[in-house]
């Protein structure tokens, strides 16, 4: 069921390393993306597919994992993503990508779910130096690196507390925590 899906569908930051995700696998999801809604169908993403130790090792040193963890510098090795998928906007297409990519993101995400696996969506990442190790043209933006694998950390929704805070945090046994507000509060009318 979707909602199942979604609720599982959270920002894992910790993974098997050992775990092969298969290219076929990456395509499998990109088309996901490629089928989703994109503003006026013009369709300007495009996709840099990771899945190799060598590469993965490249993208990792440039991307920030948790702002709310500010002692915690990202996962440590043989807790590393598998692979990567690299949203990319194609600025020959359009100039504006507006919402495309956070669509895209997001139907990858529930097919990863849907697979198995655990993922995070990185907004935080060092475009230029990511560009120059992978060379990556200029004329395609980087708008957002998904770190997948198979999670091996427990993320749980918890309903924001009365002081209103929905930073997350993690407790002495590692346990993700995610603060969310209540869908009364949600909804004006």
């Amino acid at each position: 069921m979707l909602k199942d899906i979604v609720y599982k569908t959270r920002s894992y930051r910790r993974f098997d390393q050992s775990y092969s995700i298969s290219q076929e696998v990456l395509k499998d999801l990109v088309d996901l993306a490629r089928c989703s809604a994109s503003l006026k169908n013009l369709q300007p993403l495009k996709f840099y597919l990771s899945n190799k130790p060598e590469t993965n090792e490249l993208i990792f040193p440039n991307l920030s994992w948790a702002g709310y963890l500010a002692d915690w510098p990202g996962p440590v090795e043989g807790e590393r993503p598998s692979a990567y998928i690299i949203v990319l906007g194609d600025t020959n297409l359009s100039e504006k990508i507006n919402c495309d990519h956070g669509i895209a993101a997001q139907s990858i995400m529930l097919g990863a779910t849907e697979k198995g696996l655990g993922g995070c969506m990185l907004s935080s990442v060092r475009r230029k130096a990511v560009h120059e190790s992978l060379g990556i043209l200029e004329s395609y933006k980087i708008l957002l690196v998904l770190a997948l694998g198979k999670s091996i950390e427990t993320v749980v929704i918890e309903q924001v507390g009365s002081d209103g805070d929905t930073r997350y945090y993690r407790d002495k046994d590692q346990v993700h925590h995610v603060p969310k507000r209540s869908l009364d509060e949600l909804i004006i009318g």
